[in-house]
Parts: C-alpha cells; sequence; structure tokens
C-alpha cells in the first residue's frame, strides 16, 4: 500500500444498499440511490466501518481502496490522531440513511459494557435526524411512564406493549438522541439520516407478530434486551435545538460524536486546527463545493456523504445552489 501514499484528500464512498422487509423506494427517488436489483432499499450504508461491509473510496487516487486499508496506512492523519488511540483501526461510526415504508421493529442497543462482555463488539448509541415524513408517521423513543422490569414483562406477554411505549408524530428537522439501553422504533413513512456507534449489535423485542414472505415470525430477543433496557422515563425524548444560518448548529453531542446541522448561503471557511478529528457531511438539500489545498475542489450533491481526513484542517464550503442543508460530524 505505499504507492497510495501521495496524500488524503475529501473521499468519496459508494453507499451499500440493503434490502429489508420493511424497506421502500424513497431512497432512490429522493436521493438517487439505484437499489436494482435489490426488490426495494430499506437502508443505505454511506459510511461504514463495520466487518464484511466496510465502505470502498470512489473518488481520485485512492478509488477502489476501502476504508479499513486507509486507516490501516494513513492512521491519525486520516481518523485524527487521539481518534486513532481509542479506536485503533476500526472506524468509530457508521452512516445510514433509512427508509421505512412499514414499521420496523421496537428494539434496543446494549452499551459498550454489554456488548464488550457478550458480542466482544461496541456497544450502540445513535441519534436520528428525520428527513422527511409522510403525514402522520409516527417513531418510538422510551417509555410514556415510569415503569420497571416487572411491568415491563407483563405487556410483553400480554401483547400490549405498545400501550407503555412513547410515540410521537414527527416531521422533517425533528431529532432524537436515542443512547444504548432506550426502547425505541422508527414508524412507517419515514426518511430518517442515523449517526451511530460502529456497531451491527441490535435486541428485537417486538415484531407486531408479523411473518416474512416464508410465513415465519423474526426472531425475538427478549432475554438479552432485559439487561440491556433502561427503564428511566423521560419527559421530553426530541432534542430541541436552534438553527443558525451559515454556522454550525449543535444537534447532539456525546462521547461518541457530535452532530451539527449546518444551512449554507454563502462560502463559509472552516477551521478545524485544534480538532483531532475527521469530519463527515452529509448533503441533505443542495450542491455545494468544497476547496481545500489551494485551488483543489470537491463537487457534492444532495444524497452524497464526505470524509475530510483530519489532516486537512482548513478548508471551504461554497454552496452551488440556493439552499444547502449538510449534517456535519466528527468526534471531539
Amino acid at each position: 500500500m505505499e504507492e497510495i501514499r501521495e496524500g488524503l484528500y475529501p473521499l468519496k464512498f459508494s453507499p451499500i444498499l440493503k434490502d429489508k422487509i420493511w424497506g421502500g423506494s424513497k431512497l432512490k427517488t429522493c436521493f438517487n440511490k439505484e437499489f436494482a436489483p435489490l426488490p426495494n432499499a430499506g437502508e443505505s450504508w454511506e459510511l461504514s466501518g463495520v466487518e464484511g461491509n466496510i465502505s470502498e473510496i470512489t473518488n481520485g487516487y485512492l478509488a477502489g481502496n476501502d476504508l479499513q486499508d486507509l486507516i490501516e496506512v494513513f492512521m491519525g492523519e486520516l481518523v485524527g490522531d487521539k481518534v486513532y488511540e481509542r479506536f485503533g483501526e476500526e472506524f468509530p461510526l457508521l452512516i445510514k440513511f433509512i427508509d421505512a415504508n412499514d414499521d420496523l421493529s421496537i428494539q434496543v442497543h446494549p452499551g459498550d459494557e454489554l456488548s464488550k462482555e457478550r458480542h466482544n463488539a461496541f456497544g450502540k448509541t445513535e441519534m436520528w435526524y428525520v428527513l422527511q415524513a409522510d403525514p402522520g408517521a409516527k417513531l418510538i423513543s422510551g417509555f410514556s411512564k415510569q415503569i420497571d422490569k416487572e411491568v415491563y414483562l407483563k405487556h410483553l406477554e400480554e401483547n400490549t406493549l405498545e400501550e407503555i411505549l412513547n410515540s410521537e408524530e414527527v416531521k422533517a428537522g425533528d431529532v432524537f438522541f436515542i443512547p444504548a439501553g432506550r426502547v425505541h422504533a422508527i414508524g412507517k413513512g419515514l426518511l430518517i439520516a442515523e449517526i451511530q456507534q460502529t456497531s451491527d449489535v441490535t435486541y428485537r423485542i417486538y415484531d407486531y407478530n408479523r411473518r416474512d414472505d416464508k410465513g415465519e415470525t423474526r426472531e425475538l430477543h427478549t432475554e438479552l434486551a432485559l439487561d440491556a433496557i433502561d427503564f428511566t422515563y423521560h419527559d421530553n425524548y426530541r432534542t430541541k435545538y436552534t438553527a443558525a444560518p451559515n454556522e454550525s448548529s449543535e444537534l447532539v453531542t456525546c462521547q461518541y460524536f457530535t452532530t451539527n446541522l449546518l444551512t449554507l448561503g454563502k462560502s463559509i471557511e472552516k477551521d478545524y486546527n485544534d480538532l483531532d478529528s475527521f469530519i463527515i457531511y452529509i448533503c441533505l438539500e443542495g450542491e455545494y463545493i468544497l476547496g481545500y489545498n489551494s485551488g483543489q475542489t470537491l463537487k457534492v450533491q444532495k444524497g452524497e456523504t464526505i470524509l475530510v481526513p483530519a489532516c486537512l484542517e482548513n478548508f471551504t464550503l461554497s454552496p452551488v445552489t440556493e439552499e444547502v442543508k449538510l449534517l456535519e460530524v466528527y468526534i471531539q
């Protein structure tokens, strides 16, 4: 791999498309993600370091190499020295678009400690940014009242779990932070951007008694989930934020990631000399040009996700279209 060490630049990746029992066609109609010959596309993994699903670079001289190759060669230059010290050669975040043409199963993710013990994996804290919502579309986040394990099990056994879950009607622009341990589900009619820890560990709690094309119900993880669930009730599960034009407006910050909303109406300069982390830009609306290294540019369109290496600490973002909306993600 020594021949690839010419220098790093902003990277584009080939999306990894997943057909799901609940998937639809919005990833194609909204983001031009071509998923044929799959029957649908429930998820587009935009940037992934998950084993067996490693993202491949599509632009520049590094095209054809995958994310794992680059981390092994460039280490802290790519992800940041402190990120590399913490995570080694495993890319710490997974970026997805999710199209729910039907209700997803009600589920929970274990935290770091339980995931390490059971699966030798990281936990799964995540967040959702609602991109589009059909009229009346809902999602589930947390419980609707304070309960304990015994009450939960009683409702589960009686097939009345939904009675104690917090279900909310949502609209485009809504944000939900889903820490490991919080029971949750994406509802029918939602298109969502998801930022999460690199983990594919999910405990399915309830699946509405659905059957697949073979007439079989999907596996549930009742016992595994029990130790992972946080039964704490909160009076508000929706994240409040204030968006300001032409600057990074914080949506969520936690030990695993920071996500900002950035709406561009003019060219802006970004200075990340003190960050020591890669930066991910997820283009939700419009088209923009990222300028770097005194004159080099990269054009990015709606639906594309790019990775700016940690060594590129100064760059410009210039809108091509009237409205440009980005999610900006990094590790602090």
